[in-house]
């Protein structure tokens, strides 16, 4: 019996020590290629390069594993691996990460990590995005290993529904033993952000985005308080940004067709 195909993505970049993490741990449930940016992409949400080239170029950072360092975004990279490197041989499964910091709540929208990992559950691929609430470069992993396992195993048995894919959150290695995983909601929490307005030494105005987070949603069912609390936060996701719930609303309040 062959063994299951694992595409590995990031956005934090091939040399991270996340990403090392995670393919680590895959190699214990199947055939591991590596496809991911040559350098960090923190932040590019779903962005894909239109207006420049891509370049894709071996990489001999794991032994024995076939890998790739790609010039462009985390999903540029799923697209090249998908349509270039596996040349129509299908993942069984696409992982995502493991992200230094939390890609929680409404980061979620921001990340790379995620986007990868979107950009799977687009191609019918089922998909997820691990993520470490802890953004130190040299942050510890160790403890996180035996769940990303777990839920990796979990989607390879028993598969996601189209379209879906999952963003798994972990507390960092500092707050204690964690006490086993929680399917959440999204919490409802936003970035509260600020711009610092500076001057480079030409006397050239320019800025640099700062800010907190606030989240003032109070329920047990978010990943934020899963998180608080010393869980593993597991949350679906869709790629479908459609409020179906307003669309009977919408139509009868505009009478559009009248």
């Amino acid at each position: 019996m062959s063994k299951p195909l694992i595409l590995v993505c990031n956005d934090d970049g091939i040399f991270s020590v996340g990403i090392r993490t995670l393919i680590e741990v895959m190699t214990e449930l199947g055939e591991v290629v590596v496809v991911a940016p040559d350098s960090p992409q923190s932040g590019m949400g779903h962005a894909i390069t239109i207006g420049d080239t891509l370049r894709l170029e071996t990489s001999d950072l794991f032994p024995g594993i076939q890998a790739y360092e790609c010039s462009g975004t985390p999903a540029d990279c799923v697209k090249l691996a998908k349509h270039h490197v596996l040349k129509g041989r299908k993942p069984d499964l696409v992982v995502s990460g493991i992200n230094h910091g939390s890609n929680s709540s409404i980061s979620v929208l921001y990340s790379g990590t995620m986007s990868a990992a979107i950009e799977a559950a687009l191609e019918g691929l089922p998909a997820i995005g691990f993520s470490l609430c802890d953004y130190d470069a040299h942050a510890d992993f160790s403890h996180v290993k035996k769940y990303v396992k777990q839920i990796a195993q979990e989607v390879l048995t028993n598969g996601l529904a189209k379209g879906i894919t999952l963003n798994v959150n972990f507390p960092p290695a500092g707050n204690g033993p964690l006490k086993g995983i929680k399917i959440c909601r999204q919490a409802h929490a936003r970035w509260e952000e600020k711009f610092d307005e500076r001057f480079d030494p030409y006397g050239r105005r320019y800025f640099w985005m700062a800010g907190s987070f606030e989240n003032k949603d109070k329920g047990e069912d978010t990943d934020e308080w899963a998180l608080s609390n010393g869980y593993v936060s597991v949350v679906p996701c869709t790629y479908d940004l459609t409020a179906h719930t307003i669309i009977g609303q919408l139509n009868q309040d505009w009478k559009l067709n009248s």
